[in-house]
């Protein structure tokens, strides 16, 4: 049984936040007075604007309000962190389709999947041994655009482990249709660190999350 790896590496300095806290405490502190003793040796013919005191004190308080908006940000990100551990670890077991041709035969049946760029009256699968060459193929018919997964069963006489790749052949007519591969693969772990949520599957080896380009 496929063991969750939920190692959630979240990069928060505790002691450089508080610095950073006690920096602009400081700072603030510093203007006060500044300010105070601005408004003390004012000429008394010539005494501060009261907009020019305004400005000054909206500065101070658009300072103070962005380090408190950094504060909650930086505090919902390490949230968002534990939170997509723990939406990660829900997906072990579970197969899951990434960008990809490799074909990997399961109990002797490989799967699959592509996407068509338009509609196809006709769609071939391809089954390619390790060399590239072609070992069996699959008609699978019309088909409209859009994602598709399939199951391969091998002809008689093919030997599934063999397997190496594959290709999708679709036309419209006498025009070929673009076609996109996926693998499927299984997750084995998840892991949590600087690049966000990472997979890692039985095939492919390990994947960010935002690879994967459906679940099963």
């Amino acid at each position: 049984m496929a063991t969750t790896a939920v190692n959630a590496t979240i990069p928060v300095n505790a002691a450089a936040s508080a610095a950073g806290v006690a920096t602009n405490a400081n700072t603030e502190d510093r203007f006060l007075k500044l300010l105070v003793a601005q408004l003390q040796n004012q000429d008394p013919l010539n005494p501060m604007d009261n907009a020019q005191v305004t400005s000054q004190m909206a500065q101070i308080q658009t300072v103070s309000g962005i380090d408190k908006l950094n504060t909650t940000v930086l505090g919902l990100n390490t949230q968002f962190a534990q939170l997509q551990a723990l939406t990660g670890a829900a997906l072990v077991g579970h197969d899951v389709l990434v960008d990809g041709n490799r074909l990997i035969a399961d109990n002797g049946i490989g799967h699959g999947g592509f996407e068509l760029a338009s509609q196809a009256d006709r769609v071939r699968i391809e089954v390619l041994d390790g060399a590239g060459r072609v070992i069996d193929s699959d008609d699978l018919g019309a088909m409209a655009s859009g994602r598709h997964s399939f199951d391969w069963t091998p002809s008689a006489g093919v030997d599934a482990t063999q397997a190496a790749r594959f290709r999708v052949v679709a036309t419209l007519g006498t025009t070929a249709v673009a076609a996109t591969t996926f693998s499927r693969d299984r997750v084995e772990a998840v892991s949590v660190g600087a690049n966000g949520l990472m997979l890692e599957l039985a095939h492919t080896g390990p994947v960010t999350y935002d690879k994967v380009k459906a679940f099963d």
